[in-house]
């Protein structure tokens, strides 16, 4: 059993420093960094490649978040001045990537950057941030599953229950379970499948699409908290679009190799 210390890291005065923000700046510094690494390795532009990818966080940022309250507008709807309260949470992955590759890869195409290649150094960046940006959900005491009593179960405060489960103390910590499933995806993409799918540009891109999809959709089964169209789960809908956009990209990076080989 394990429980959030609390969303608040530190306060200097009236400056609160949560944890939640603590975390994503963590996430998005070593995601750059690394992207860096791999670019400068792979004898890529960093520099330009690297400022794309700050334009393509903070549009996914805003994608993110934008998700999140088109999906929960009967809360943000009643509470308008919340909209702009990303230090609390509330931030959806799915609409953050969405937009944020979109946009990375719009303006590596007009700064006539390798698109492809660029969304390949990415991919492990954004698995990696993902890992980490998520235990900023277990300092919210947001993000969490159905009751258990596993030995690794996660105490949620009476504050945080959901209606109807005030009842129960303890909660399966599907953060966690993301967290360790984007750790795998990451290592999957470095250490097996870069080497394998070298000279695939887009290739590795579409495999953590794939990757993540499939573990969110299992993982999403379990969560309290989804937002719902009829009778599905929105994530695990944008988890099936994505198993589809990853089989179809892989085959058109592949075919794609393939012509050029032999051109």
């Amino acid at each position: 059993m394990f429980s959030s210390p609390g969303a608040i890291a530190f306060e200097i005065g009236p400056l609160v420093i949560r944890w939640y923000g603590i975390l994503m700046a963590t996430s998005i510094v070593v995601g750059l960094w690394l992207a860096y690494r791999q670019a400068k390795r792979e004898g890529l532009p960093a520099d330009d490649i690297i400022a794309c990818g700050q334009w393509a966080i903070l549009a996914g940022l805003v994608g993110a978040r934008l998700y999140e309250v088109a999906f929960n507008w009967d809360y943000y709807g009643r509470y308008p001045s919340k909209i702009i309260a990303v230090w609390e949470g509330g931030l959806a992955i799915h609409g953050g990537l969405i937009v944020g590759p979109l946009v990375g890869a719009w303006l590596a195409y007009r700064w006539k950057l390798p698109v492809l290649r660029g969304l390949d150094v990415a991919a492990p960046s954004i698995a990696l941030g993902q890992a980490i940006g998520r235990w900023g959900n277990f300092f919210n005491e947001e993000a969490f599953g159905q009751p258990t009593d596993l030995p690794w179960k996660l105490y949620i405060s009476p504050l945080h229950r959901p209606l109807g489960l005030g009842q129960y103390e303890y909660f399966h910590p599907t953060f966690l379970y993301e967290s360790i499933w984007n750790l795998v995806v990451f290592g999957l993409l470095v250490g097996w499948l870069r080497p394998r799918l070298a000279g695939r540009p887009g290739a590795l891109f579409f495999c953590y699409v794939g990757l993540y999809s499939v573990g969110r959709f299992a993982i999403e089964a379990l969560r309290l908290d989804s937002f719902w169209l009829g009778a599905y789960r929105v994530p695990q809908l944008a988890s099936m679009l994505g198993m589809i956009v990853a089989v179809a990209g892989v085959a058109w990076a592949n075919r794609r190799a393939s012509s050029i080989a032999t051109s």
